[in-house]
């Protein structure tokens, strides 16, 4: 698996779906990608500042 442009928008959408700050596992459980694949694309997110992290651990996507 890649961390791929359809991946980074899986995890965008399951961010805004779930409407709250939400950790990278239960990202992976909305997605059913592996949660190393998931912190790999949080990771990717955040360096294109498309998501943050209001607390430790914790994402919400940037509008």
């Amino acid at each position: 698996m890649s961390c791929g442009k359809d991946h980074q928008k899986e995890v965008l959408e399951a961010m805004r779906k779930a409407g709250r700050p939400v950790k990278a596992g239960d990202l992976s459980e909305m997605t059913g990608l592996e949660k190393k694949e998931v912190d790999k694309i949080i990771a990717a997110l955040k360096k294109d500042n498309k998501c943050q992290s209001p607390k430790r651990c914790f994402y919400t996507p940037v509008d």
